[in-house]
């Protein structure tokens, strides 16, 4: 497997991705937060004001091309940042819950709210709402259905895990908190091998939860939290999305390969992301994963979810 799997060309700040398949273009998209690493300016500006950026794959996922940003997200004026998009298929549409904030501040005072578009084609975007689930700052959304047909939406507040619910993918209704115990954020549940997992960035690697039924979680330790042996691997991994196909789960993160110790001063090199894809296991009833372990990608194609 190549590693590290992409960089962005013209930021080089790929993070947050989030992989669906195109099934107009019959290819694999990664979406992501297209922060600015070689842009210069005070403090965070760098991660602000950044558009989503798109790669595309017609081998599985094992090469990624450019292809540009997403266009027609904005519903005003200016510059303003968009932030860790989710997107799903259902009934004929693609959803997409993004992180949104208004201009581009330069450190972290910015009021992020969570707004949902729709597209046919994931390249004509129709903004719906900005999500009323809270009046507090609100980001990284993560979608999955329940059994009962009933939509989650976990995401962070207050850097926790919270959640709220929909039946139409429209109108969100919250529930409260999910995983109060650990400050993280990114979280992202998918169901592999008998279990349901959710796992966060604990920005010292991935924290994992398992559950039964998607409502009572219980803490299974961390992943990605040791370097890796790979190029541009050996920090640890941040913001992941994992893609389940059959008896095979893939996780998805990004590294900063500057930050050598977590040393982290500012620089273009600690600023800067690869992105990495790594193979799941379930070991004992525990998830598991060997960042260094060689593995082939190939992903098939996604037109039955």
């Amino acid at each position: 497997m190549n590693a590290p799997l992409f960089r962005d060309p013209i930021y080089d700040g790929a993070a947050d991705p989030v992989l669906i398949w195109n099934r107009e273009a019959k290819e694999w998209w990664m979406i992501y937060t297209n922060r600015r690493a070689t842009q210069e300016g005070p403090k965070f500006g760098w991660v602000h004001g950044t558009d989503l950026g798109v790669a595309s794959s017609s081998d599985g996922g094992s090469t990624w091309l450019y292809r540009g940003t997403l266009e027609g997200l904005e519903t005003g004026w200016g510059r303003n940042t968009f932030w860790a998009p989710e997107i799903i298929w259902h009934d004929g549409l693609y959803h997409m819950y993004v992180t949104y904030v208004h201009g581009v501040p330069k450190d972290w005072t910015g009021k992020a709210r969570i707004r949902h578009y729709t597209s046919p084609d994931l390249i004509r975007w129709k903004f719906e709402s900005t999500l009323g689930i809270s009046e507090e700052n609100v980001i990284d959304a993560c979608v999955y259905r329940l059994p009962n047909g009933t939509f989650r939406m976990w995401f962070k507040q207050w850097n926790h895990t919270y959640a709220a619910d929909s039946k139409d993918l429209y109108d969100w209704q919250p529930i409260g908190p999910v995983i109060t115990e650990t400050k993280h954020e990114g979280p992202n549940v998918f169901h592999f091998k008998g279990y349901y997992w959710l796992i966060i960035d604990e920005w010292m690697g991935q924290g994992v939860y398992r559950s039964d039924d998607l409502e009572k979680w219980e803490r299974q330790g961390r992943i990605l939290d040791k370097p890796g042996l790979r190029e541009e691997d050996g920090t640890i991994a941040n913001h992941a999305d994992v893609v389940v196909q059959g008896d095979q789960a893939y996780i998805f993160y990004f590294t900063h390969p500057g930050r050598v110790n977590g040393i982290d001063d500012g620089t273009y090199q600690c600023r800067r992301t690869s992105i990495q894809v790594a193979r799941l296991d379930v070991l004992d009833g525990f998830l598991t994963c060997d960042r260094n372990e060689s593995f082939g990608l190939k992903l098939s194609p996604d037109d039955e979810s």
